[in-house]
């Protein structure tokens, strides 16, 4: 993690990610995403780790070269 690396609440990660707290909530407990613990129950996502996680999924497009109808 970064020193300037902002903390966002799991609330603020859903909204990012336009899903219902329960998505970033999920991540957590199946350890997809790094988190911090502050104590209790409460915890906090490092938007780098939020921009990992949206990156590793990101899917680039492929290009289809055709030869004798076979995809290259």
């Amino acid at each position: 993690m970064e020193d300037n690396d902002e903390l966002l609440t799991v609330k603020e990660a859903a909204s990012i990610l336009r899903t219902k707290e329960r998505f970033p909530r999920r991540l957590i407990a199946e350890r997809r995403i790094r988190y911090i613990k502050l104590g209790g129950h409460h915890v906090r996502i490092p938007r780098s780790a939020l921009v990992a996680f949206i990156s590793a999924g990101t899917v680039e497009p492929v290009t289809v070269a055709w030869n004798s109808g076979q995809v290259a």
